[in-house]
């Protein structure tokens, strides 16, 4: 994996987790870096979520630090606020950066005090320890139910040289962003406007974590951050944008097929394509209400072909559509034509749903171009285990 030039990472433990690992991270820029952010639109939302808000528009999306913590949200507790603005000041200080140029994350369980000391002390020696290969590192210590760590990267010709851009994020349940428990970081060598940022960013979010879900369950701390520090000398400019933009999309929804594929209890990476409602926003509508189906989500982990299952998820979703003229095909077969069932084979669709890639693909026949691809998993016994105990 290539690393975008000009980045630091560091991580530790701490003593937040139970379990003895890594649970507290840090990426620096060694030089200012321009920021766009998205965060979760959950009415409830963690202290850092609402810190690292406030900050990015005191600075004018000027960042220098991320620091993230794994193992407690910071969240609907007494403290919270006043954990994430110590920390965050303790990282500036020992920097030497305004305040207001650190973002701070934290991902785990709600509603549980988080002792602040445990950070501050750490900081000396989780600064002392930062360097440009912690990268891997870094997306190990921000898991919390993850399998395996999620990273990704990319490379773009900009004028006669190259940029890089590297991800990585974390996830595995509580997934259905609004903007999924996801925190996701993204850094670029290129030199961006902060309004360019931001564009780019919501786009490639919109087709990337915004169509993602593995259980429904929007999170209090989502968070996706987008840096560029400048350091590969190269200015991205207006003929870049559609490259750029192409690259990070793709990038960001690796990322996004990446925690869908690990979570939690999954077996099945599920794609789901909708085409022909009248707008793009109204087939991504109609994808999330069949993702979010238990029955759709259950009827994969079996191996069962009931398609009936996917067309009444999709007459749930909202969307004003002809079932009459609806089509809906498993791993490439039409097992429903105009909202009645075609022949088939139970037995060979199932053997095909066997298969750790499922595809499911809606067509609503007529004039309408709308369309979106949208990622979900299988619901398995696991998936109730892990949440069973989550806690304990």
């Amino acid at each position: 994996m290539k690393l975008p030039l000009g980045y630091r990472y560091a991580c530790l433990y701490a003593g937040i987790r139970k379990a003895q690992r890594d649970d507290l991270a840090l990426i620096v820029s060694d030089t200012p870096a321009t920021c766009a952010g998205v965060f979760t639109q959950n009415r409830v939302q963690a202290a850092p979520v609402r810190l690292s808000k406030a900050h990015l528009k005191a600075s004018k999306g000027t960042v220098r630090a991320l620091l993230i913590n794994a193992g407690n949200a910071n969240c609907a507790t007494k403290t919270g606020d006043k954990v994430a603005l110590t920390s965050a000041k303790t990282v500036a200080k020992l920097l030497k950066v305004p305040v207001e140029q650190v973002l701070p994350s934290s991902t785990g369980v709600i509603g549980v005090e988080l002792d602040v000391t445990k950070i501050t002390k750490a900081l000396p020696d989780l600064i002392a320890k930062l360097n440009a290969e912690g990268f891997t590192a870094v997306s190990e210590a921000i898991m919390t139910t993850d399998t395996r760590p999620k990273t990704a990267s990319a490379e773009i010709v900009v004028g006669k040289s190259s940029v890089h851009i590297a991800g990585m994020t974390k996830g595995s349940g509580m997934i259905m962003p609004m903007m999924a428990t996801t925190l996701g970081y993204l850094m670029t060598d290129a030199a961006v406007p902060v309004s360019m940022l931001k564009e780019m960013l919501k786009e490639a979010n919109e087709a990337s974590y915004n169509s993602l879900s593995v259980d429904g369950d929007t999170s209090t701390n989502d968070t996706v951050l987008l840096l560029a520090n400048g350091a590969s000398g190269q200015k991205l400019t207006n003929k870049d944008r559609d490259a750029f933009t192409g690259a990070l999309t793709h990038l960001m929804q690796d990322l996004a097929q990446q925690i869908a594929r690990d979570g939690e209890g999954a077996k099945k990476l599920i794609t789901i394509q909708v085409e022909g409602t009248k707008t793009d926003a109204e087939a991504r509508q109609m994808a999330r209400a069949i993702a979010n189906s238990p029955l759709v989500k259950t009827a994969v982990a079996g191996s069962d072909p009931n398609w009936g299952r996917i067309l009444s998820a999709a007459g749930n979703s909202g969307v004003v559509f002809d079932p009459s003229q609806t089509d809906v095909y498993l791993q490439g077969q039409r097992v429903a034509k105009n909202g009645l069932a075609t022949k088939m084979s139970e037995e060979e669709m199932s053997k095909k749903l066997d298969a750790s890639d499922v595809s499911i693909r809606v067509v609503v026949n007529g004039t309408g171009k709308g369309q979106a691809r949208f990622w979900t998993c299988d619901f398995t016994e696991d998936y109730i285990k892990i949440n069973a105990s989550y806690r304990t």
